[in-house]
């Protein structure tokens, strides 16, 4: 019987060590996709906007509303 318990507590403690390495490989991933989002941001901004005044100034015969 007091095997048995060993036993059980041994696995409680790799639990708890699973646990924690998961919730830090989370919030590096977190830390990674917040640091790419601000660092690439403006480029994606820059060439949506391009595409959205090119569209913008092929509409200007049209009464379409061109507002992005």
């Amino acid at each position: 019987m007091l095997e048995f318990i060993r036993n059980i507590n041994k696995l409680r403690d790799q639990d708890g060590a699973s646990a924690v390495e998961y919730g830090l490989l989370v919030a590096g991933i977190a830390g990674l996709i917040v640091a790419v989002v601000f660092l690439f941001g403006g480029v994606i901004n820059s060439a949506f906007k391009g595409t959205c005044d090119t569209i913008g100034a092929k509409n200007t015969g049209t009464s379409a509303a061109t507002s992005c």
